[in-house]
């Protein structure tokens, strides 16, 4: 991958690395405990971790991400299932023409760099729901949910939240809160 002024993929292969080391350490004893964002335990977040990552590289590819199911519930070995995908979507991203191309999103169409920011942001969110599920939020990387959050702020209006903004409204928290804590309140969840 040749890095390109603004290219999105530095930063989203950070956050990409940082939910791998998550994923394929979680400890099965954890998949029924439940995380920051309500609709999932820890078992159907990591089935969503999965299927996220395929959809990821079906839309840099020009597919339809919404002919993946949100949750992939038909993986035995979630760690495998993870890192087999991530192959492949690193295959994508080493493609320069990746950030020129127009992705369908289920949130609208965009070039292949936006769509990237996007769901770097996506990535590093549901790195610390699953972090703070199951007591590893010491591992997250501080640096990358500071440069993630500008961009989360821009993606997810602080008003119109409900509906086709599928997040709750901004939690409050304090001025020196930690960037994953501003990151998850940001976006409806209470750090």
């Amino acid at each position: 991958m040749t890095v390109i002024d603004n290219d999105p993929r530095p930063l989203f292969v950070r956050a990409l690395d940082q939910t791998q080391q998550l994923v394929t350490t979680t400890d099965p004893e954890h998949l029924a405990l439940p995380t920051p964002c309500d609709e999932y335990d820890v078992r159907t977040l990591l089935g969503h971790l999965v299927s996220v990552v395929a959809r990821i590289n079906l839309a840099l590819n020009g597919g339809d991400p919404l002919t993946i199911p949100v949750i992939a519930t038909d993986v035995d070995d979630v760690p495998t299932a993870w890192k087999v995908r991530r192959a492949a979507l690193d295959e994508t991203l080493a493609d320069d023409t990746v950030l020129g191309r127009i992705c369908k999103l289920p949130w609208g169409t965009l070039p292949g760099a936006a769509a990237i920011a996007g769901y770097t942001g996506e990535l590093t969110t549901h790195s610390w729901d699953l972090a703070k599920a199951t007591g590893r939020v010491s591992e997250l990387d501080d640096d990358l949910a500071t440069q993630v959050l500008p961009m989360v702020r821009q993606f997810i209006p602080a008003d119109q939240r409900g509906g086709h903004v599928p997040f709750g409204a901004v939690v409050p928290v304090a001025d020196d809160a930690s960037p994953y804590d501003q990151l998850a309140a940001w976006q409806g969840r209470q750090p």
